[in-house]
């Protein structure tokens, strides 16, 4: 995938989201205003209320957004048979969607009125979201490879000398004189070398990326530890909503509640 291509996605992504949120709130503005004790008397009280017919319908897409986003991320990173489908880091921000999107469907079911055991659900889901944003940017700071793989020190250390033996063998550039310095004395250097017009480019590439890398290997052990530990805060919310959510689903299947089945 592009880089292009993998930026409209993210945009998509982000679009529906927000437009989600937008026409949601458009749909329900005056009902969602309304104390609860007036809502009863709103002409679109049986559409909207929990139980009603796009209310409930919200709340059971919702989950199963979130159901899906969840497992099938799972399943990528943990099922050897599906470790080959797709790049993990892709996946990943699919979770991201889906566990963004369902939540925004699970708020409006609720119709901003959560108590109980399914407070602690919802409270949970949001715990769950804000970290999954978070733990997004831990994972970007950790270098990957293609397949989503966490790269480790030493094959990082491996790919900057590497790129520091190109530069000085096909541009004969050492690196070592050229990354403390400023961005503007680094073209001055990289111009006095007469370089053309496409090696240029291409030599300031490598040395962005041997600097990129360089910051890495700096702090890579700590980020791997923050991520680490991210995931033990992580992880419990998410079995914590998982289970009340599916609380939820059997009490109101006992009471009889469904929807258009």
């Amino acid at each position: 995938m592009t880089r292009f291509v993998h930026r409209l996605y993210l945009s998509f992504y982000v679009f529906v989201v927000i437009a989600a949120i937008i026409v949601l709130g458009y749909i329900g503005f005056s009902y969602y205003n309304l104390p609860l004790e007036d809502r009863y008397f709103h002409p679109d009280y049986a559409l909207l209320k929990p139980s009603g017919l796009l209310g409930h319908g919200l709340g059971i897409i919702g989950t199963l957004l979130i159901l899906i986003g969840v497992f099938s991320y799972v399943a990528r990173k943990r099922i050897k048979t599906f470790s080959r489908v797709g790049v993990l880091k892709y996946w990943l921000e699919f979770h991201i969607f889906l566990c963004a999107l369902g939540p925004v469907f699970i708020l409006y079911h609720t119709s901003f009125k959560f108590g109980g055991i399914v407070s602690v659900s919802f409270w949970s889901l949001i715990t769950v979201v804000a970290s999954g944003v978070i733990g997004r940017f831990i994972y970007l700071q950790i270098p990957h490879t293609i397949e989503g793989r966490e790269l480790s020190l030493l094959e990082v250390q491996v790919m900057k000398n590497e790129l520091g033996v190109e530069l000085k063998t096909k541009h004969d550039i050492d690196i070592s004189e050229l990354k403390d310095g400023k961005s503007s004395e680094i073209e001055s250097q990289l111009r006095a070398k007469n370089l053309s017009g496409k090696d240029y480019r291409k030599v300031k590439q490598l040395i962005n990326s041997q600097k990129k890398l360089i910051k890495r290997i700096e702090r890579l052990d700590m980020m791997q530890s923050i991520f680490r530990y991210w995931h033990v805060a992580h992880l419990p919310f998410a079995i914590i909503m998982l289970i009340v959510m599916v609380i939820h689903v059997v009490v109101v299947l006992t009471f009889g509640y469904k929807w258009i089945f």
